[in-house]
């Protein structure tokens, strides 16, 4: 016995030890010897306490969770069931009474417990893919048969305690011909069929044209009629299956011209120094609540490390550690995206969890690549914003796409926006929070964004329009403010209220200083008319200026003062268009006598 556990790589320990073993391999049960003399009362089999701990064979000492099965004796747990042996109640030299313990044990109430304490034995090896729940007798007979032979003794009674109700039922499978035939695509004769399923260990009833198999108490992964025809095929030998050529009509996939593919956004920006990553969909939890806290995630039961035992909310968890393990190896401009799907609990989708298959990347160091002729530039919101505009323009939608200020809380909350299409909100971009860098370790400013790419797939298809061969026009006007006004606000009006003339808007300067009140910016907005059938009259020009105007005053809340006219004309503009929706207080006499009192929009041609 010695000899064949030797060449099975198992080392020799006692005889009692060498037998459990022995067993183990000749009939596939795991079983495992307790010292009787050293067990208070009798055996029990129960669920650990909260923080239970128990001393192993290898001395180690393990802290039990409220869902580890273990064996326990009236006062203290022995061992972890199905897994590994308790220290205190082992067979050593002096043992004189053995008690064999032989079971089944669900899988399910064993996967992940030995992992979780870093153990992996022959017995959790087995007990996690499943023991046949009839061979617990067979093997603790051939077990005491054994000792008895090598140790001597007397054998004691056995003890059995099951439940019929709770132990797997043998599946009864109808295998049909039409399926076997189909599925292989070879006919295999009847007799044949039925010799194969007895050989297996199934139980067959032949009927007409199919047969009732019921499977053997060992091959608990026979479930449905697909598994009958993959272990006929396979007994069979597929050898034996003749080679025929596929014969099936093929159907040309339809594309509407409204799909967007994501291989386009892709290349976009990979064309833009972007590089694509795969990260994984667990995560760590701790890593999750820093960015989503307070957010529900789903925990997987059986993960493959504690640091990756919760489904993502978001793309950037795994982005954000990518960023961190390349600036540990001395790269300082990173740019990466990735597409994937986040896992969000929710009772109204399919088994509680919805799957939004999302958009992220994210850009940190420098802005361009390192040049002699280039000064180093540290990447910005509007960096990351202009990108993530050209995405957007792929879909057509650019136009609905707005940028509202709204808390984060990875985010910075002065640098930060949430994005909406129309009145819906579709995604995030900003800097990371200061906080949040500084605890992900991340090494300056990093910036974001995220969105929830189902709802933009489908683009709005361009239509084609005839290029105007009538002269386009320019007016400038100057807007102040408030600081807290959006500026896209703004140019957003002057589009939905010139959208006839107006072909372009553009915010062409941002100042504060000499002549505009604290708390106060002055925007200078460029206009661009034309008419496809027409060269416009300089009558109409100034009606839809002055619509514009209106438009603004009605949208624009808040009172807002002062006007400086002397940094339009340094800024050397021609047809000034120029707005004060407020008190006209600051301005030069010269140009307060121009205005009406009821007048918002004054034009003056200035020279250069």
């Amino acid at each position: 016995m010695k000899e064949k556990l030797r060449r099975c790589g198992i080392r020799s320990i006692d005889a009692v030890v060498d037998v459990t073993n022995y067993v183990l391999l000749e009939l596939g049960q795991p079983m495992h010897a307790f010292d009787k003399d050293r067990i208070d009362g009798g055996i029990v089999v129960r669920m650990a306490k909260e923080g239970e701990t128990v001393v192993l064979l290898d001395g180690s000492e393990a802290t039990l969770n409220a869902d580890t099965l273990v064996i326990a004796d009236h006062h203290k747990a022995l061992g972890i069931a199905g897994i590994f042996g308790g220290e205190h109640s082992g067979v050593n030299g002096e043992t004189q009474n053995v008690l064999l313990e032989c079971a089944y044990f669900n899988p399910l109430s064993i996967t992940g417990r030995a992992r979780r304490h870093g153990l992996h034995t022959d017995a959790s090896h087995r007990y996690e893919r499943g023991v046949d729940p009839a061979l617990q007798y067979k093997a603790i007979e051939r077990a005491t048969r054994l000792l008895l032979d090598i140790c001597g003794g007397d054998a004691g009674p056995i003890i059995d305690v099951s439940n019929e109700a709770t132990l797997p039922k043998r599946a009864t499978i109808t295998l049909r011909r039409s399926k076997l035939d189909r599925l292989i695509g070879h006919h295999i004769a009847d007799e044949q069929v039925s010799d194969i399923l007895r050989r297996l260990g199934c139980e067959v009833t032949e009927g007409q044209d199919e047969w009732k198999a019921v499977a053997p108490t060992w091959r608990f992964d026979m479930e449905i009629e697909e598994d009958l025809v993959e272990e006929v095929a396979r007994v069979y030998g597929y050898n034996n299956i003749p080679d025929e050529p596929i014969q099936a009509g093929l159907i040309m996939g339809t594309h509407r011209e409204a799909d967007l593919s994501l291989k386009r956004v892709k290349t976009m920006l990979n064309d833009k120094g972007y590089q694509e990553v795969i990260t994984y969909s667990f995560v760590d939890p701790k890593v999750q609540q820093l960015i989503h806290p307070g957010a529900e995630a789903l925990l997987l039961p059986n993960p493959i490390s504690v640091e990756m035992s919760a489904m993502r909310l978001s793309l950037w968890s795994g982005l954000l550690a990518t960023v961190v393990y390349n600036q540990n190896r001395q790269q300082n401009r990173v740019r990466i995206f990735e597409t994937g799907l986040r896992f969000v609990p929710d009772t109204q989708a399919n088994l509680g969890i919805r799957q939004d298959l999302m958009l992220a990347g994210v850009i940190c160091g420098n802005r361009y690549d390192e040049h002699w002729n280039l000064a180093k530039e540290t990447v910005d919101f509007y960096d990351l914003k202009g990108d993530l505009e050209a995405v957007l323009d792929l879909t057509g939608k650019l136009g609905d796409i707005q940028f509202k200020a709204e808390m984060n809380p990875a985010l910075h909350p002065g640098q930060s926006a949430a994005i909406y299409l129309k009145d819906e909100r579709i995604g995030f971009i900003g800097v990371v929070h200061p906080e949040l860098e500084r605890k992900l370790d991340l090494n300056g400013r990093t910036l974001v964004f995220e969105l929830e790419w189902n709802k933009l797939a489908d683009r709005i298809v361009p239509q084609a329009r005839e290029i105007s061969r009538f002269p386009a026009n320019r007016r400038d006007i100057a807007v102040v403010v408030a600081e807290n006004v959006p500026a896209a606000d703004i140019l957003s009006e002057c589009k939905k209220v010139g959208v006839n003339q107006v072909v372009g808007v553009n915010l062409f300067d941002v100042y504060r200083g000499k002549g505009v009140a604290e708390g106060y910016k002055s925007l200078a907005i460029s206009l661009i008319l034309q008419d496809t059938n027409r060269t416009l009259e300089e009558e109409e020009i100034a009606a839809t200026v002055a619509k514009c105007c209106r438009g603004i005053k009605r949208a624009i809340p808040g009172i807002i003062e002062g006007l400086n006219l002397w940094r339009l004309q340094k800024l050397k503009c021609q047809n000034i268009c120029l707005i004060s929706l407020g008190l006209a207080s600051g301005m030069p006499k010269n140009w307060l006598n121009c205005f009406s009192k009821r007048s918002v929009v004054l034009w003056k041609t200035v020279s250069r």
